[in-house]
């Protein structure tokens, strides 16, 4: 849509041309009736590219991808509440990743809300929870003007998904009227104030450690991190986090262990905890005489900023302001042999990490087999690293699409379970469709392994038939290579070291996407 075609605009018009004029150039759709308006507006308007997805859960994943790689919101399309629902798994795991995001909710026309038709739902009473802003355009006037007040709150303070409901009546009638510029709120500052206080504490303590999250983990924030380590500061990393650069030349900090007594024991000793861009840690759940809050007893704490807050600029405040001028040593190239025999995911790590390309991303979301893959490439060529931030399997494959949308000169390596990657197999298809270069590593062990090891330790005894019918998903075993293919995607399932690892290099050669399952003890 031209700039300057501005008359007769439905609201549906001006909503979608206000995102494109902010630069919202991709949205991740699954429509609906009340939708159709918008639709047919965005075929108008050719700056934003739309993707469908089969399941919203889907769409708002790659959404999610999308703005953790492009720093840029992408636009989501759903149907009604039960639309938002279906993917409302994935907008709590943006919302933990700050992840700004534009979801469009379609909505019955406002006359029509009051007879109570079958999809009618308090979208505001669902919706709310994860979105850190939400308005309903109950008139045409106001739907340009709310779509630039929601990209702008999609930033912050505090970034995170918004919500934008658009009545189908708003949507149809013209006299839409677009809502102008909008201003990106930037991230707050750590207050001079609290870093002398920072450097006073680190001053006073035995074993000083910070964790970290947010901009620092970005190359400039870690550079500075680096500098903090040498400067006797321990640097950990949230366990789980949007995106972090990492690799060969990189400092490399340590990381938050996932259980809570591994996490304690690491951490024993630790007499001052500083946090940037993050808060204080908490245990996944609550475990019977086990602690919540990750934090050694006698330990002080102090913060730097949360979400809302550039903490990188608060690591170089504090290094400055310490005279760290020294870095601790980045980590050298250091690519694993081979591994061969029996598959599993020490051997897949080794395999990604001989054959993948530099500045590639890595979408993962392989539960309890993730951890050997990443920690064999913290000396791989140079890549960026997404987490699964909200702990709601079914991220990874979405996540990897999104990425590929964002950055389609890019190699993207999604890495999923066989009981996570079910959740959003649909996936599979959209990558089909667009055609976007991501590998998808599934870990195929027919259970769910994370489960086995969670149902011991939080003591609820021994499993019974039901309860091993709950955990094993097997029988019937899931074919994931005949499942891709149905979808137009080519698949290999291998069980040996050197074949995946012949797999992988192939599909590191190749552009496109491709499917390997990885057949792995359970």
């Amino acid at each position: 849509m031209a700039d300057s075609d501005t008359t007769n605009l439905t609201g549906a018009d001006a909503l979608v041309s206000t995102l494109a004029d902010n630069g919202v150039d991709a949205c991740f759709a699954n429509p609906g009736t009340s939708e159709m308006h918008l639709v047919t507006a965005l075929d108008r308007e050719t700056r934003i590219k739309s993707v469908l997805c089969l399941f919203e859960g889907v769409a708002t994943g790659a959404a999610d991808g999308y703005a953790r790689i492009k720093g840029e919101p992408a636009m989501t399309l759903l149907h009604l509440g039960a639309g938002y629902l279906n993917g409302g798994a994935n907008i709590h795991n943006a919302k933990r990743a700050k992840t700004p995001m534009i979801n469009v909710i379609g909505d019955h026309a406002v006359d029509h809300r009051k007879y109570d038709a079958p999809l009618n739902s308090d979208i505001m009473g669902m919706a709310g929870p994860n979105s850190v802003w939400i308005k309903s355009a109950d008139s045409v006037k106001v739907t340009g003007k709310l779509a630039a007040e929601a990209w702008s709150a999609s930033f912050g303070p505090e970034p995170g998904p918004v919500s934008l409901i658009l009545p189908a009546d708003s949507a149809w009638t013209e006299g839409g009227e677009k809502g102008g510029d909008a201003k990106r709120p930037p991230l707050r500052q750590t207050p001079a104030s609290v870093i002398d206080a920072a450097v006073e504490a680190i001053g006073k303590a035995k074993s000083p450690v910070i964790l970290i999250n947010g901009t620092a983990l970005g190359e400039e924030g870690l550079q500075a991190a680096a500098r903090l380590k040498k400067a006797g500061v321990r640097i950990i990393t949230d366990t789980f986090y949007a995106r972090m650069r990492r690799g060969a030349g990189l400092f490399s900090p340590d990381r938050m262990q996932y259980f809570a007594e591994g996490a304690m024991e690491d951490l024993e000793g630790s007499d001052l905890m500083l946090t940037a861009g993050t808060h204080l840690p908490a245990a996944f759940f609550a475990y019977p005489g086990k602690p919540s809050l990750l934090v050694p007893e006698g330990c002080e704490t102090l913060d730097l900023g949360g979400a809302d807050t550039d903490s990188a600029a608060s690591l170089k405040a504090l290094a400055d302001a310490m005279g760290a001028n020294e870095a601790a040593d980045p980590t050298p190239l250091k690519i694993p042999e081979m591994r061969t025999g029996d598959l599993d995911a020490r051997a897949v790590g080794a395999s990604v990490a001989r054959h993948m390309p530099e500045n590639a991303i890595v979408s993962d979301d392989g539960v309890s087999n993730s951890m050997p893959v990443f920690l064999s490439n913290i000396g791989a060529e140079p890549h960026d690293w997404m987490g699964l931030t909200g702990g709601a399997i079914g991220q990874g494959l979405p996540l990897a699409l999104g990425a590929a949308v964002a950055a389609p000169d890019r190699k993207v390596i999604a890495l999923t379970g066989d009981g996570a990657g079910m959740y959003t197999n649909q996936a599979l298809w959209s990558m089909v469709r667009e055609g976007v270069d991501v590998t998808t590593i599934v870990f195929v062990n027919h259970t769910y392994r994370i489960l086995n090891i969670e149902l011991a330790r939080t003591g609820a005894g021994n499993p019974g038939p039901a309860a091993k019918d709950m955990l094993e998903i097997g029988g019937p075993d899931i074919d994931w290579v005949s499942l891709a293919e149905s979808l137009g995607m080519p698949a290999t399932a291998v069980t040996t070291g050197e074949d995946f690892d012949a797999a992988f290099e192939e599909a590191m050669k190749n552009t496109g996407p491709r499917l390997i399952a990885a057949i792995v003890p359970g």
